[in-house]
């Protein structure tokens, strides 16, 4: 007599193939497309990972917030972060956001988030976020606030080096001497 167990296909053996694991995980994939179309779960993201439904849960429970970002064009878009978020946690929520934003209207586009970042940055009430490691709240921003992109030059003072200066300087330590 065989140890092994008769499946639901009909064959003898263990029982936890690779069929049965693609027919749950299909299963599973049903139900959450089914869960993710209720009108109840609308700002779930389609694809959400562990972080979006903690977030969403911390902003049902009182210890998240929701942020409105105006952009240059006009247009706003909603970011959910912690209360205790610091101005690198909404940068990376934002990120998030407008990538996944942009990939389901456009289809595969590439941002540069390195050129917006040295270009624009984030104000709120005249205050620009400059300091990464600044918590929110210590600007005032609370639970739908509403942050603009300003225009922001980074100062010549502020110790970066273009490329061009970089390459100068390297070009005369050739060993050809």
């Amino acid at each position: 007599m065989e140890s092994g167990t008769k499946g639901d296909d009909g064959e003898i053996g263990g029982g936890s193939g690779y069929n049965d694991r693609s027919v749950n995980r299909a299963k599973l994939n049903s139900k959450l497309e089914a869960l993710l179309s209720d009108p109840v779960l609308a700002d779930v993201p389609k694809k959400p990972t562990l972080s979006d439904v903690e977030t969403l849960i911390s902003l049902e429970l009182g210890s998240g917030m929701r942020l409105s970002i105006l952009r240059l064009d006009g247009s706003t878009f909603d970011v959910v972060v912690m209360n205790s978020a610091t101005v690198k946690d909404l940068r990376l929520a934002m990120k998030k956001k407008v990538n996944d934003m942009e990939q389901s209207t456009m289809g595969h586009r590439q941002i540069s988030w390195k050129h917006i970042w040295a270009n624009f940055c984030l104000s709120y009430q005249n205050q620009k976020l400059l300091d990464d490691s600044s918590q929110l709240q210590d600007f005032g921003v609370r639970n739908n606030s509403q942050l603009h992109f300003v225009p922001h030059v980074i100062s010549k003072n502020s110790g970066r080096h273009s490329r061009r200066k970089k390459h100068r300087f390297f070009h005369g330590l050739s060993k050809r001497s």
